[in-house]
């Protein structure tokens, strides 16, 4: 078995089967937008869009927050309106 990752995964850098299999472990939980700091769900549509050089991976939500992401507004609304109302 692969270790958790500590660290996000920039999407260049993982092969796809070691990234299918990490995500089917769920040692890859969330994906992210390296230019505009946006984290979200895998299915989500507007991370479907990314260019590939600019999306990472990560473990867990709290990976992302420490990588200072945000939550995406589309897949993940209510955390993303918390998050805006936290710093409007």
């Amino acid at each position: 078995m692969m270790p958790l990752p500590e660290v996000m995964i920039n999407h260049l850098e993982i092969n796809n089967i070691d990234l299918h299999f990490q995500i089917r472990q769920k040692l890859i939980c969330l994906g992210g937008n390296s230019k505009l700091k946006i984290y979200g769900k895998l299915n989500c549509k507007s991370g479907k869009r990314m260019k590939k050089q600019n999306r990472v991976f990560f473990s867990s939500e709290q990976e992302a927050i420490d990588h200072n992401f945000r939550p995406c507004g589309h897949c993940m609304n209510r955390k993303y309106k918390t998050w805006k109302n936290g710093l409007v």
